[in-house]
């Protein structure tokens, strides 16, 4: 009889059934409701798969995730980037570091994932039972009843890996166990203004987003998007302000410097244009690295006559461009989600786990890892990393249990 269930078939899941060993792995199950397994290791990085992060310091690492950050300190101790990158290179998927120190495979599809994963569980020998979801977990004597659309079965051990399904949380509950209400944690900004209205596609380097009345601000890539903004900066803002932003129902003001420049700095450059290149259209002659249709929308927002040159900018409206380029007021109304990449704030609450083993404390033998618990990181490869971790930690508990 098998004596260990897996549920879900993620990233978590599948690192847990591909670390077990055949000794253990033939006493496993894995259940999936889907038909096909690691959806968002998939999709993950476009494609390419963002298996993790260079980041090699547990105390640095942490740092990094807005929830988690004091459980995942002994976590990362135990397993952390570097040995996840070992760990893909024993099976033959070579890594690379990019100069963002994100983490892909060196073929740049995440096929190159998913077959390390499943070669791995399949040599331990774990049973796959795919488009077979869960639809209920009780607890009897001995250990847990699972039921799913094939019939009910008994384990001695199982792993949640679930993600962010409510319906796992509410079986959870029934356990005892706290839930913190989940709210988005990665999405992008809503906003119509005309200052960007038809720019959809254009990037900044290294832009500073802030929301003064929530004391958040974050830097990074930024990007406009038909709906609004997008880009590490709005996403990383987006995942530290997660709680306060649901809170305001979505709606707030942000600031943006586009430039990477004070407001000053701004000025003195506009103010040797005007010194230097005195006889130059405004409208064509673009002073800054980014497009310029962007430079064109706010020349046209600050009501700068198409026909003026540098040397009739009148000391207000350099001001005004310098408002608008280093902080820039937008109103945001609303926010946008990647379905399938869909990251939540909330789920198990931490106090409930023990994090030595990733088992809950008033369960014995319920394991939990992935998106299920209240942790979550800003993108980079950060959440990938906390799956793989905490799943290394499960199934080496599990061989000291069953081995």
């Amino acid at each position: 009889m098998k004596k260990i269930a897996i549920i879900g078939g993620g990233a978590a899941g599948y690192f847990v059934a591909a670390n077990l060993g055949k000794v253990v792995g033939q006493q496993t199950v894995l259940f999936e409701q889907a038909n096909l397994p690691l959806q968002k290791v998939r999709i993950s990085g476009g494609g390419r798969c963002n298996v993790t992060h260079a980041c090699f310091d547990p105390l640095d690492l942490v740092e990094f995730y807005p929830r988690g950050k004091k459980e995942l300190l002994s976590v990362f101790y135990t397993f952390q980037p570097g040995d996840t990158m070992a760990w893909f290179d024993d099976r033959g998927v070579e890594l690379k570091i990019e100069d963002d120190n994100r983490i892909f495979p060196v073929s740049n599809s995440s096929l190159s994932i998913i077959e390390a994963l499943t070669k791995a569980a399949d040599e331990n020998k774990v049973q796959l039972n795919f488009s077979d979801g869960v639809q209920d977990i009780s607890k009897v004597d001995g250990g847990y009843q699972i039921t799913t659309k094939s019939g009910t079965q008994f384990f001695e051990s199982i792993i949640i890996t679930t993600g962010s399904t409510p319906k796992f949380w509410k079986s959870l509950k029934g356990f005892g166990l706290k839930i913190i209400e989940p709210v988005p944690s990665l999405f992008t900004f809503n906003c119509k203004d005309p200052r960007i209205e038809g720019l959809m596609g254009i990037s900044f380097e290294n832009a500073e987003v802030k929301i003064n009345q929530q004391k958040l601000d974050a830097e990074g890539p930024l990007l406009i998007t038909h709906w609004g903004f997008s880009g590490p900066a709005i996403l990383r803002l987006s995942a530290w302000g997660a709680l306060k932003l649901n809170d305001a129902a979505y709606k707030f003001d942000i600031e943006i410097n586009f430039v990477n420049q004070t407001k000053d700095e701004v000025i003195s450059l506009l103010n040797t244009k005007k010194q230097q290149d005195a006889k130059k259209n405004i409208h064509k002659y673009n002073p800054f690295d980014f497009p310029k249709r962007f430079w064109i929308s706010i020349l046209n927002y600050c009501q700068i006559d198409e026909q003026k040159v540098y040397a009739d900018l009148s000391k207000k409206q350099i001001e005004t461009i310098a408002t608008e380029l280093t902080q820039g007021a937008y109103k945001i109304n609303g926010k946008s989600t990647f379905k399938d990449e869909f990251v939540t704030a909330g789920g198990v609450d931490l106090k409930e786990i023990d994090f030595q083993t990733m088992q809950a404390k008033k369960s014995p033998n319920l394991f939990l890892a992935g998106e299920v618990l209240n942790i979550d990181a800003i993108t980079g490869g950060f959440n990938f990393q906390a799956c793989w971790s905490e799943a290394f930690i499960i199934s080496e508990k599990l061989k000291e249990i069953y081995q």
